[in-house]
């Protein structure tokens, strides 16, 4: 299986806090329809990576970082004030910002060194980005522990969220920072090309069997774990990319799910 190397143990270590995580706080970005939200911070990342080269940044997490919080914030500011054309407005500076990322890291024909970052490498991770992600995880379960029912009542009604004295703007900021911090460390794990499907999978596989929020979360975070164990040792005795992996078996999972549901329905 891999295990009596030291960088499976890691990978195995990172799985098991990237795939809670993502699980958790997938639900949470598909009851809001915050999918193209997810996926537009995803593919930032290398404008972040871009700026930290610009400004001689020695620490790309640290740029991808600061660029996807700053990035989140402005995104969810457009969600909130213009809903008809969101998503328009999101594509554009989605498509501004990996345009100009893409631009400067390309420059002298550089791109090459920077192109893992598409499919993402959990091989490489080492035992301090691992702590990392152990801070970032505690993060999101503190989050969830607080601020889970005001987020939930504003996912339903904003208007009357406010009403019961809920701070709607703050809990979405700080959901949106959430995000932004978790993919931004994850990315170079995971890929930049399918990070938004590891979140978004398991939890719309769990969508089509919950009955109710404690079976939706409890789903999402096993689909999540599954897939993401499966894709690792699948891989290493393949011979193949780790992320994408990962998603085959999220994508068969939501597949089978659907099926299941549509066939039970009723």
């Amino acid at each position: 299986m891999g295990l009596e190397y030291g960088f499976m143990r890691n990978a195995l270590l990172a799985i098991l806090l990237i795939a809670p995580l993502f699980g958790l706080m997938g639900t949470m970005i598909v009851s809001r329809k915050m999918a193209f939200f997810s996926d537009a911070l995803g593919h930032s990342a290398l404008t972040g990576i871009a700026v930290g080269v610009l400004f001689g940044v020695f620490d790309t997490n640290l740029s991808m970082v600061v660029f996807g919080i700053l990035f989140a914030l402005l995104l969810n500011y457009i969600s909130t004030k213009n809903a008809a054309s969101t998503d328009t407005v999101i594509s554009v500076f989605s498509s501004c910002s990996v345009a100009i990322g893409l631009a400067i890291l390309s420059k002298g024909g550089d791109f090459g060194k920077y192109s893992g970052l598409l499919v993402g490498d959990v091989l490489s991770i080492t035992r301090a980005e691992i702590v990392y992600l152990l801070f970032v995880f505690l993060a999101a379960l503190l989050f969830y522990l607080l601020c889970f029912n005001w987020l939930h009542a504003a996912s339903i009604h904003r208007a009357l969220a406010r009403s019961r004295r809920i701070p709607v703007k703050v809990t979405e900021n700080l959901f949106a920072v959430l995000i932004a911090v978790a993919v931004m460390l994850s990315i170079k794990w995971v890929g930049i090309l399918i990070i938004n499907a590891l979140l978004i999978l398991p939890a719309a596989a769990s969508r089509n069997l919950s009955e109710n929020m404690r079976e939706y979360h409890f789903f999402a975070v096993l689909f999540s774990m599954f897939s993401g164990i499966m894709g690792l040792f699948v891989s290493y005795e393949t011979n193949v990319a780790t992320g994408p992996m990962i998603v085959v078996f999220a994508s068969v999972l939501y597949f089978a799910t659907y099926w299941y549901g549509r066939r039970y329905e009723g």
